[in-house]
């Protein structure tokens, strides 16, 4: 949101931060069109944060996997099997493609996927694990992968 301001610093360090998930429930990889928020923190439990894991309702191979610090700043989103972004320069990068907060941008900036970071671009099951490594999230929450994946 443009109303809340990271430095680059302070977004930095938080997505770097590791995280653990609160608590030992059992989430259900979403089915089409649906969506879970898992809550996440700091090993110290000072900081909070919340990964979201969302699918396509049209395009069923469609989603979203984000990470986000005091429920609304977007650290990183990971957008796959769906249109290319146009970034503030006009340029476009193809999906799947990775959002990183950017200071005075928010997450209107993406990247391509980094190098040796996402194993395989084709797998929603494997991209959220990658997604999830790459967000520094040491303890992983349960969630159950459906058939539907």
């Amino acid at each position: 949101m443009a109303d809340i301001l990271l430095t680059q610093a302070e977004a930095d360090a938080l997505l770097a931060l590791k995280k653990y998930r609160i608590d030992d429930t059992m989430w259900p990889y979403p089915g089409p069109g649906e969506k879970i928020i898992v809550p996440l923190e700091s090993a110290d439990k000072k900081e909070s944060f919340l990964l979201d894991v969302s699918r396509g309702s049209i395009n069923l191979a469609k989603g979203t996997y984000q990470n986000r610090a005091r429920k609304v700043i977007v650290l990183a989103r990971l957008d796959f099997n769906g249109p290319p972004h146009r970034n503030p320069d006009g340029i476009d990068i193809p999906c799947p493609h990775l959002h990183i907060y950017r200071e005075g941008y928010g997450d209107k900036w993406a990247i391509v996927l980094p190098e040796g970071k996402f194993t395989d671009e084709t797998d929603p099951w494997a991209m959220l694990q990658d997604f999830m490594n790459y967000c520094n999230i040491e303890e992983k929450p349960d969630i159950q992968k459906s058939l539907l994946v």
